[in-house]
């Protein structure tokens, strides 16, 4: 599996998402609860950016239709959203803060 740095970890504040891409994909770093996740950034009910919604509990909320994705597993526990979106290893070196876009779900 090949990861790697997406940005510092400096750079992410608690339960605020920050929208890098990684070879053209869009991906959603998220500090919250002590962990560090990296999720697709696009919403799978519409075509829009996970990184401008909220975190809480864990989950990453969608700003247009309020669906809600589980961090660690990508499924949605709230509809419009029926479908997961892609869940992506993420591994802390130093100050690194590195992705791989191999996916975990």
């Amino acid at each position: 599996m090949t990861f790697v740095r997406v940005c510092g970890a400096g750079e992410l504040e608690e339960d605020t998402p920050k929208r890098v891409e990684l070879d053209g994909t869009p991906i959603s770093v998220v500090r919250t609860e002590g962990e560090v996740f990296a999720v697709h950034d696009i919403c799978s009910h519409a075509n829009v950016s996970l990184s401008e919604g909220e975190v809480d509990d864990c989950h990453i909320e969608c700003w247009l239709h309020g669906s809600r994705f589980d961090l660690r597993s990508g499924k949605p526990d709230s509809l419009p959203a029926t479908r997961p979106v892609p869940v992506y290893p993420v591994k802390i070196e130093g100050d690194d803060v590195l992705v791989s876009l191999t996916q975990e779900s």
